[in-house]
């Protein structure tokens, strides 16, 4: 799946904040990352720790009282914070679409789910209502959708959980664009539409070859496909490694937390480890490191002293003193 090759985008030192009554909340704070085409990054965390607010960010998709205060989002070279709106609206969509939460909230519900791709198509790529209309139920029959002739005029509250997510992902690649941002692609849907819509994404990943962010706080999912993964806690990015090198060997108290939640169908543990407290909210981060008030390895001097990502080993990089640092 993975190629070596120059990142096809990169994200550097992204910092998103909003503007409450409470003061500045930065939900997304020195945040960098990289994606190669062909290559499936897995970016998670539990609620509330900046994953969806980068998203949004890249498509420049954040709505006041939140804005971009400072970084670099570069999409083959060009950064897109630097984009006139209407050249950052030929992007979005075209060269990066997203798959968002929820497609019940997130699709028209007086529209066709067809007229919601051909919109799309339309925009993009020009061409007439006919051939935009072709486009839709090609695509509906690429994402596995049956009968897409006939399903093509129907309403979303005319499909199952299922069907209408596909309808996202057949909006998302009807443009075939380079990067696909997927925000928990698979929430609220059992785990057998799950499966079908995992294998759906990397099915498609090959035949388009794109590079995909992979949002989620499901370890199974980013097991499952993702090549690296970035776990994010309190709007930073808190460790980064290959998928293999972060379950074997996971530095990070934080992330080490994340995996002794899953269950094991072969552990005969009667309880399953819980991080105690909750993330802590924008306007009010801790002093020092962000995760020590639920840290049991924290000593004083991780709440006096802010940690950085340091290296402790090839392409696995960690924010936590504790950690060894290679070299």
């Amino acid at each position: 799946m993975t190629e070596a090759a120059t990142p096809i985008l990169e994200v550097r030192d992204l910092c998103t904040s909003f503007h409450t009554d409470e003061g500045e909340g930065r939900a997304v704070d020195g945040v960098s990352f990289h994606l190669k085409r062909g290559e499936t990054l897995g970016l998670v965390g539990e609620s509330g720790c900046g994953k969806s607010v980068t998203a949004l960010s890249i498509l420049r998709l954040v709505a006041p009282p939140g804005r971009i205060g400072s970084g670099q989002i570069l999409l083959s070279g060009r950064d897109l914070l630097a984009l006139s709106e209407p050249d950052m609206r030929r992007v979005r969509g075209d060269e990066v679409a997203m798959i968002f939460q929820e497609p019940m909230s997130s699709l028209n519900p007086v529209l066709t789910c067809g007229c919601q791709i051909e919109e799309a198509v339309r925009l993009h790529q020009g061409g007439s209502r006919k051939e935009a209309k072709e486009r839709a139920i090609e695509m509906m029959r690429l994402v596995g959708i049956p009968a897409p002739e006939q399903r093509v005029d129907e309403f979303p509250h005319q499909l199952s959980g299922g069907m209408r997510q596909r309808v996202m992902i057949a909006i998302a690649l009807s443009c075939n664009p380079d990067v696909l941002i997927a925000d928990e692609p698979t929430t609220a849907l059992d785990v057998t539409i799950q499966a079908q819509i995992l294998e759906l994404l990397a099915h498609l990943q090959q035949e388009l070859h794109m590079a995909i962010l992979m949002i989620t706080h499901d370890l199974g999912v980013v097991a499952e496909v993702a090549d690296r993964v970035a776990v994010m806690y309190a709007g930073q990015i808190v460790e980064t490694a290959t998928t293999a090198d972060l379950f074997a060997a996971p530095q990070h108290p934080y992330t080490r937390g994340l995996l002794a939640s899953i269950p094991h169908l072969d552990g005969d543990q009667e309880r399953l480890e819980v991080i105690p407290g909750r993330v802590p909210e924008a306007t009010s981060f801790p002093q020092g490191c962000r995760f020590h008030p639920r840290c049991s390895l924290a000593e004083a001097a991780c709440k006096a002293t802010a940690q950085h990502l340091e290296t402790c080993d090839a392409g696995h990089q960690v924010r936590c003193r504790r950690a060894p640092v290679d070299g």
